[in-house]
């Protein structure tokens, strides 16, 4: 099935370029006329996943693939890894140092709304190596398989 590409370079440690993905990713879903719903959804995603490329892992890239039904988000960082992927899902955990804090981020909310705005979400994580997040948005919520 044919897509549309995009690629984007995340500049590690510049809070004044953090954002600018998400930004250009989410003028270009408004200009395709898509689901304000899923470029809301993206653009979180986006914004979510820049800023925590920048404060832990020194950017890195963002690859984007929108197909007729859906958009897949896939962020690559070469940092530290995430040491305990389940405790850093939590609200409010946080592992962003002081300088981070007193620029206002570092809250600990990034991954908990990366996964709240995406409907898959999988991350590949190595100590010493880096950290692959993966995010799909459904322009339509998948079917349901009738289990709960």
């Amino acid at each position: 099935m044919p897509s549309i590409h995009y690629q984007y370079l995340v500049d590690g440690k510049d809070f004044t370029m953090a954002g600018e993905a998400s930004s250009s990713l989410k003028q270009t879903l408004k200009m395709m006329n898509l689901n304000p719903d899923v470029i809301r959804r993206c653009a979180i995603c986006m914004y979510e996943g820049e800023i925590n490329m920048v404060i832990h892992a020194n950017g890195g890239i963002i690859d984007v693939d929108i197909f007729p039904d859906r958009i897949i988000m896939e962020l690559k960082d070469k940092g530290p890894g995430i040491p305990d992927v389940e405790l850093a899902m939590q609200e409010g955990y946080s592992t962003a140092n002081e300088e981070v804090l007193n620029l206002g981020f570092g809250a600990g909310m990034g991954l908990p709304n990366m996964k709240r705005s995406s409907d898959e979400m999988k991350i590949d994580t190595v100590i010493n190596v880096g950290t692959t997040v993966t995010m799909t948005i459904y322009f339509h919520q998948p079917e349901s398989s009738g289990e709960k």
